[in-house]
């Protein structure tokens, strides 16, 4: 019996330990993450500035007017965005902006039917 559990007691040992002595080389340096955290908040931020730029076009108050949406719960809806939903309203949000100073003088169908969607989305991430 002794000759069973002397292997098996091994073979165990070095299952456990394994992952212990792998994992070190996964470890990264306090710098590293703090640049990651501050390259992410970074990130955040342009995307909200993206946002907000967009919301204050006048072209875009007009949209917003005829659609009866209210840009001042969509402003603050910018701030609890985060994750996919920021991400996603950002690319809207400069996806229009590209459109418009593209030499565009006129909102037109489809920008208008993005910047109704980009506030509804909004409207609806703060409800």
């Amino acid at each position: 019996m002794k000759i069973v559990q002397r292997p098996f007691a091994i073979l165990l040992s070095v299952l456990v330990l394994a992952p212990v002595a792998s994992a070190q080389d996964h470890v990264i340096g306090k710098t590293a993450l703090e640049q990651a955290v501050q390259q992410r908040a970074g990130q955040q931020q342009a995307d909200r500035d993206a946002i907000k730029a967009l919301l204050q076009r006048a072209e875009v108050r007009e949209v917003a007017n005829k659609a009866g949406l209210s840009l001042d719960k969509a402003q603050a809806a910018v701030e609890a965005l985060q994750g996919e939903d920021l991400n996603r309203a950002a690319s809207h949000a400069r996806q229009i902006q590209d459109n418009l100073a593209g030499g565009a003088s006129t909102v037109v169908i489809s920008t208008t039917t993005i910047i109704i969607v980009l506030l509804v989305l909004l409207l609806v991430a703060v409800a």
